[in-house]
C-alpha cells in the first residue's frame, strides 16, 4: 500500500498548535513510508469561515517546514481541494444516497429540533432524532414545500450490529447503534453538506488511506463507516492522536490565555520553527532513547504510530522554551536578523538605531545566550532603546546612597578620550579606572553599570557600552551625576 494522508483544516481562524500537532504526525507518518501527505481546506462552515484564513494556515504550515505533495496552492490529480469547489460532485453521491433509502429529506425547523433535544434533556435521556420525516407521505412533504421550507438531507441509520474498527492508536473501538444521535444530517438545508459526509466522500476519492486526525474527532468515525457502508467504499485505517492538555490537565483551551496557542504568535514572538516542529513531535510522541533534540530527518526516521501515546499529552511550556534557546544559541546572529527586525519594526521611528542592521545583529548577538525567544530582547535590552537609562529602583538606590563619584568621573573622562570605543579598549579602561579609584569588584562594575544602562545586573558591560555609544554613555554619565550622593 503506498501511504496517503491529509490534513483538512476548516478554514475558521488561526492554525492552532493542536492543528499543526495533528499535521506534522500526518507529514511525518507519509515521510517515513515514502508516501504523499496531501492539504485540503474543508471550507463547508460558511458562517465561521475567516476570509483569508486557509492562506494564513498555509503559510504557517511552510514556516513550520510542513510541505505537502499534493493539495491547495499545489494542485494534483484529485483537485479541487476546497470543499465548496466539490458541490457538484457531492450532488452526486447525495442522489446516490437519496435512491438507495440510506437518506431521506427532513423538513423540521431549528425550533422544532430544539424543543427535542430540550425534552430529551429533562427527561434524562441522550439528545437524538426523533425520526419525524423518516416516512413522510407525499401529501406532508407537498404541503411543506408549499409553506417554503427547505429541507436537509439526513442518513438513515439502520438497527444493525455495533460499529467496531481497529484504532491505529487506540486499537479496538466499539460503538453501539444508539450512541450517535440517530438519522444526522448530512446535507444542510442550504445545500451545502456537513464535515461527516464531505469528508467521507473526499478521503474515498482522494484515495486517502490513513485517515489521521485529533481525538475529537473519534465520535464522528461511526457516523463515517455508515456513510463508506452505504455508498459501497473501503474503510481507511483511522488513527485518532491525544488531547493536548493544559497544566491543569484538562483538554487545552483557546480561551486558556495563560498559554500561548496559535503558530502565528509563536512567530511573532522570535520563534524558530526547528524548535516549533521538534516541540509538536514530542507532543504525544515518544522518540528512541533519551534525546529531545531533533532534527526533522530524525523524527521522520523515527516515526511509527506504535510510539504514539493515546494517553492526553501536556503542553510544557518550560520545555518549549528551553527547546527554542537551545536552538537560538546555535545560530549565527545574522542569520536571526530578519526575525529581529519584524519584532522591533513598530519601534523604528521612534528610535532610529533599531534600524541599522549592525546595531541589532550585535544585539542579538549580545542577548541570544540568554532569552528563550527573541521578544524578550525587548524587556531585558530596554535600555538599548532609549536615549536616557531607564532606570530600576535597585539602580537609583545605589548611586544614591553609595560613594561613586569618583568611579564614575574617572569612567567618564576615559570614555571622553577614548580613541578605539570597542569592548577590548572598554574593558581596558576599566582596569584603569580600577586603578585610579582603588575600586574593584561590585564597587567598580554596579556604579558604571546602574550609570550607564540604569540596571544593575546585565550582559557584559564592555560590550554593553560599546553597543549604546560614545554619546549615548556620556550622556547617562552626566544625567547620573544629579543621583550621586
Amino acid at each position: 500500500m503506498t501511504v496517503r494522508v491529509r490534513y483538512a483544516p476548516s478554514p475558521t481562524g488561526h492554525l492552532h498548535i493542536g492543528g499543526a500537532r495533528t499535521a506534522l504526525f500526518n507529514y511525518l507518518f507519509a515521510k517515513h513510508h515514502q508516501g504523499t501527505f496531501l492539504l485540503r481546506i474543508e471550507d463547508t462552515d460558511l458562517e465561521r469561515h475567516v476570509e483569508g484564513a486557509a492562506k494564513e494556515m498555509a503559510d504557517n504550515l511552510h514556516w513550520l517546514g510542513i510541505t505537502w505533495d499534493e493539495g491547495v496552492m499545489v494542485g494534483g490529480e484529485y483537485g479541487p481541494y476546497y470543499c465548496t469547489e466539490r458541490l457538484p460532485i457531492y450532488q452526486q453521491y447525495q442522489e446516490q444516497l437519496l435512491a438507495t433509502g440510506h437518506a431521506y429529506p427532513c423538513y423540521c425547523s431549528d425550533e422544532e429540533l430544539q424543543g427535542e433535544r430540550d425534552l430529551a434533556m429533562q427527561e434524562g435521556r441522550m439528545p437524538q432524532y426523533s425520526g419525524k420525516c423518516r416516512h413522510l407521505r407525499a401529501e406532508q412533504i407537498a404541503q411543506y414545500e408549499a409553506e417554503g421550507r427547505q429541507p436537509a438531507l439526513r442518513f438513515r441509520v439502520a438497527h444493525e450490529e455495533p460499529i467496531v474498527f481497529t484504532d491505529l492508536i487506540r486499537g479496538d473501538m466499539r460503538f453501539e447503534e444508539g450512541s450517535f444521535g440517530g438519522d444526522f444530517v448530512i446535507v444542510k438545508s442550504n445545500g451545502i453538506p456537513t464535515y461527516n459526509f464531505a469528508c467521507t466522500v473526499d478521503d474515498h476519492l482522494m484515495a486517502i488511506t490513513h485517515v489521521i486526525r485529533g481525538e475529537e474527532h473519534l465520535s464522528n468515525t461511526p457516523r463515517q463507516i455508515l456513510i463508506y457502508r452505504a455508498l459501497g467504499f473501503s474503510l481507511p485505517v483511522f488513527g485518532h492522536v491525544s488531547l493536548i492538555l493544559g497544566a491543569n490537565g484538562k483538554k487545552l483551551s483557546k480561551r486558556d490565555e495563560s498559554i500561548v496557542q496559535f503558530i502565528d504568535q509563536y512567530r511573532e514572538m522570535g520563534y524558530l520553527p526547528e524548535a516549533i516542529f521538534n516541540f509538536l513531535a514530542l507532543l504525544g510522541f515518544a522518540p528512541q532513547g533519551e534525546e529531545e533534540v531533533l532534527t526533522k530527518e530524525q523524527l521522520i526516521e523515527q516515526f511509527t504510530f506504535d510510539r504514539v501515546n493515546k494517553s492526553g499529552a501536556f503542553f510544557d511550556a518550560v520545555k518549549l522554551d528551553w527547546l527554542n534557546a537551545h536552538y537560538l544559541k546555535a545560530q549565527d546572529p545574522a542569520s536571526l536578523l530578519p526575525i529581529m527586525e519584524k519584532i522591533l519594526s513598530p519601534y523604528v521611528k521612534t528610535r532610529p538605531c533599531l534600524a541599522d542592521p549592525a546595531f541589532v545583529i550585535e544585539l542579538i548577538a549580545l542577548y541570544q545566550e540568554q532569552v528563550s525567544h527573541l521578544a524578550q530582547i525587548m524587556t531585558q535590552g530596554k535600555t538599548f532603546f532609549e536615549e536616557k537609562a531607564p532606570y530600576e529602583q535597585d539602580a537609583l538606590a545605589l548611586l544614591k546612597e553609595g560613594d561613586h563619584r569618583a568611579v564614575i568621573e574617572s569612567f567618564e573622562q576615559g570614555i571622553t578620550s577614548l580613541e578605539d570605543f570597542t569592548a577590548p579598549a572598554i574593558k581596558a579602561l576599566l582596569q584603569t579606572v580600577q586603578k585610579e579609584t582603588g575600586k574593584k569588584g561590585k564597587d567598580l562594575f554596579m556604579p558604571i553599570r546602574a550609570a550607564v544602562t540604569g540596571q544593575l545586573h546585565g550582559r557584559d558591560l564592555p560590550r554593553s557600552v560599546t553597543l549604546l555609544g560614545r554619546e549615548r554613555v556620556l550622556f547617562r554619565l552626566k544625567e547620573s551625576m544629579e543621583f550621586l550622593s
